[in-house]
């Protein structure tokens, strides 16, 4: 049932947030038994923590285009988070 860390790992974003969306169902139905539930919710974490990682990943490579003054494009420039 529960992935290894490695297979989640190999999952990408949309995959991994899906299986995170069915952990908290499951886990917010209170029909899962107390060993199932912390394993469940040990999973859940690890692919939270994967979202988190992939999500700032993507952030960091997000550029903004720069625009001369007759609105065109000029250039790119690092993302400003601020």
């Amino acid at each position: 049932m529960s992935e290894t860390k490695d297979d989640l790992s190999t999952l990408n974003f949309e995959d991994a947030l899906k299986r995170l969306e069915d952990i908290v169902r499951k886990l917010e139905s209170g029909d899962v038994p107390l060993d199932q539930s912390i394993e469940l919710y040990s999973e859940g974490e690890k692919l939270r923590g994967l979202c988190q990682q992939r999500l700032e990943a993507a952030q960091a490579k997000i550029e903004k285009i720069t625009l001369d003054r007759d609105g065109k494009p000029q250039a790119t420039a690092p993302f400003d988070a601020d």
